[in-house]
């Protein structure tokens, strides 16, 4: 982490202002080994290779952790040749380009994709995730002097509260023990007149039915996830002949989806790179240990409570969006 960052960070628990202790690594500025000591109740938080760490590496979203280690640069859009990130980031968000001078908040990193679009509007970006994803973010934004990178739970942020200017949170809220609690948790870090923008895996009877995960998983999110993503690759590699036929029929893509078999294809992906998402996103159907949808009426109900204004939800392919603002 960045010393200069230090001011971004509190106790989860007390509130309070940390300090750096046992520095024992700083390359330019950049903590890569230490400790973050909260002087009113003595708590410690160590500081791995660079990340502060309010939680233990190892957690129920550890499986997230082992698919974006293992697909660290996959969904980078300057690793795939298109710019799915870019485009969900801006379409979703509905923000501008340039951010300079504003602190935004990420939580749910997973490997950067969207930490990087946020960094490159030259905001502070302050990116969350509770897996050791982290590690994978650090390894391509860790070296930003605008990115503070940190592991932490989304129940209990060490960070400021009203703080921020912007908080979005993209792909995460299902996969938590309680997608609304934790939505309701980001409110609390904007500052009066900020932006929010989350969304969840949307809800629909026709989607339930006929969407094999729901089936499959209650017998998969428990495998250990290094077990599991060997079968899943193993899967992909049979299947892939068939999988390639099958997508040239109208809307081959989607038998394949059924077939547990994620196919891209429609973003324009083919070759090796399309299979490296087939391997990242089957795994990622299958490992949550959590993975909850709602309609778009439930999730609007969500912000509507939480007190924001301004507010508007639209269906996407990704699932529900949300985007909000906190009152002046």
């Amino acid at each position: 982490m960045n010393i200069d960052h230090l001011k971004l960070l509190v106790c989860p628990v007390s509130q309070r202002p940390l300090r750096i202790s046992d520095a024992s690594e700083v390359e330019s500025g950049v903590v890569m080994s230490g400790s973050l000591i909260c002087d009113q109740n003595g708590k410690e938080y160590p500081i791995i290779g660079g990340i502060p760490r309010f939680v233990e590496r190892e957690n129920y979203a550890s499986g997230f952790g082992l698919e974006w280690v293992n697909h660290a640069k996959t969904q980078y859009d300057s690793y795939s040749g298109i710019n799915a990130s870019e485009k969900r980031f801006y379409e979703q968000t509905h923000w501008g380009r340039d951010l300079k001078g504003q602190l935004v908040l990420e939580v749910g990193s997973g490997s950067g994709r969207f930490t990087e679009q946020a960094a490159l509007t030259g905001a502070t970006v302050v990116s969350l995730d509770y897996s050791y994803a982290v590690e994978a973010n650090f390894k391509s934004n860790g070296h930003r002097s605008n990115v503070l990178i940190v592991q932490a739970d989304i129940f209990a942020m060490p960070f400021p509260r009203g703080c921020f200017d912007k908080v979005f949170c993209f792909g995460m809220l299902q996969h938590t023990p309680d997608p609304k609690a934790a939505f309701n948790a980001l409110p609390a870090f904007l500052k009066p007149g900020g932006m929010l923008c989350a969304d969840i895996y949307k809800a629909t009877l026709l989607r339930t039915l006929l969407n094999t995960k729901h089936y499959v998983r209650p017998f998969t999110r428990n495998i250990e996830p290094e077990k599991l993503y060997a079968a899943v690759v193993k899967y992909i590699d049979f299947m892939w002949p068939l999988a390639s036929l099958i997508r040239k029929l109208p809307k081959g893509h989607g038998i394949n989806w059924r077939l547990l078999i994620a196919d891209y294809s429609s973003l324009g992906l083919k070759g090796e790179i399309l299979k490296e998402w087939a391997y990242l996103d089957t795994f990622d159907m299958l490992s949550p240990k959590y993975d909850l949808h709602v309609s778009e009426q439930t999730f609007r109900s969500w912000v509507v409570e939480s007190g924001l204004s301004d507010i508007e939800t639209e269906l996407t392919g990704h699932g529900v969006v949300a985007r909000a603002r906190k009152a002046a």
